[in-house]
């Protein structure tokens, strides 16, 4: 789908255009920040910016805290203009480039809930005696299927429900994902075991279908909401004896446990973590390493193991995170 054409109003608009393209070339899809751009490029034109740089005195009012702001929109607003400063500079213009020294970005402050191999056993058990329903028939058949492959394949909920029957390869065993959050498509393979259960799965509910169909087809046609899958996730997690508040577990997580596992699985393993660490960052579709340090950081606690052992291979790859590459 393009991208809606923004018209800027300061002497810095066609520079602005110009980062925001570039990142849209390399595969963000860029929709906040350019937004933020734009604010920026407004306070540029009210406040007369008559040359082509990014002086101090533009930056520091930019990055004032606005009343009743949180540090996260804020440091989200430094994070971008601190990028468009150093694209200036790298285009021989003069900017002041604000210090990272005087900001925390933290993207990740939530702690995510791992689930324990027991606890996915019990969700699985809860999916597989999921009651039939009149007003959507396969909707028990689904939910064994999905939550699997959410756990099996480290996807997004989004990636799993955009899935079109013909995205889904009964031979080869892989899943074709498109349309991800960072706009990169890429194959992802299944274990042997899913792969059967796909098969068995599209054999009841895809028969006879075009292959343009949902793969997770909705009772009301089309594909389930993201909304949908997770109020039914709750109601699985009391059935499973998890415990579920406002914090979470959220549905997200199941991603975060597929990741942590197969570290964890690694290090007990004595892998060589050099190696595969950039195969996971792949699999799991982040843009580059830094996405994927995020499970490190968060699961500290849990596993420091694998914690020590990625930082001792990997500390001087991963560097900071700005704001429109958070996973």
């Amino acid at each position: 789908m393009p991208k809606k054409t923004v018209a800027f109003e300061s002497i810095l608009g066609e520079l602005i255009a110009g980062y925001i393209e570039e990142k849209r070339a390399v595969g963000y899809k860029y929709i906040k920040p350019s937004s933020l751009l734009k604010q920026f490029d407004t306070l540029a034109a009210r406040e007369h910016l008559g040359e082509k740089k990014l002086p101090k005195e533009l930056i520091l009012l930019w990055t004032e805290k606005k009343p009743n702001e949180t540090d996260s929109n804020r440091n989200g607003r430094i994070s971008i203009v601190r990028g468009f400063a150093k694209y200036m500079v790298r285009l021989g213009y003069e900017a002041y480039i604000f210090p990272a020294a005087a900001i925390t970005i933290d993207r990740y402050s939530y702690v995510p809930y791992i689930f324990s191999e027991e606890e996915l056993r019990s969700i699985f058990t809860v999916c597989d005696n999921y009651p039939v329903s009149n007003t959507s028939p396969n909707r028990h058949l689904i939910l064994a299927l999905l939550f699997r492959m959410l756990y099996g394949c480290g996807l997004r909920i989004s990636e799993a429900v955009n899935l079109k029957l013909n995205d889904v390869d009964l031979k080869q065993g892989t899943l074709f994902i498109r349309d991800t959050k960072f706009g990169k498509e890429r194959i992802v393979p299944m274990a042997e075991t899913l792969t059967k259960r796909c098969r068995l799965y599209a054999g009841i509910i895809h028969n006879f279908e075009s292959c343009n169909a949902f793969f997770f087809p909705s009772p009301y046609g089309g594909r389930y909401k993201e909304s949908t899958i997770y109020k039914l996730f709750r109601g699985i997690l009391w059935k499973a004896g998890i415990s579920h508040s406002g914090k979470g577990p959220r549905l997200h997580d199941i991603r975060h446990s597929f990741s942590v596992h197969c570290l964890k699985k690694w290090v007990l393993n004595k892998e060589n973590l050099t190696n595969l660490f950039p195969y996971l960052s792949g699999y799991l579709g982040h843009v580059d390493l830094r996405g994927t340090q995020h499970y490190l950081r968060l699961t500290a606690d849990l596993y420091p193991e694998i914690v020590a052992s990625v930082e001792q291979n990997f500390s001087s790859l991963i560097p900071e995170v700005p704001f429109y590459e958070a996973d």
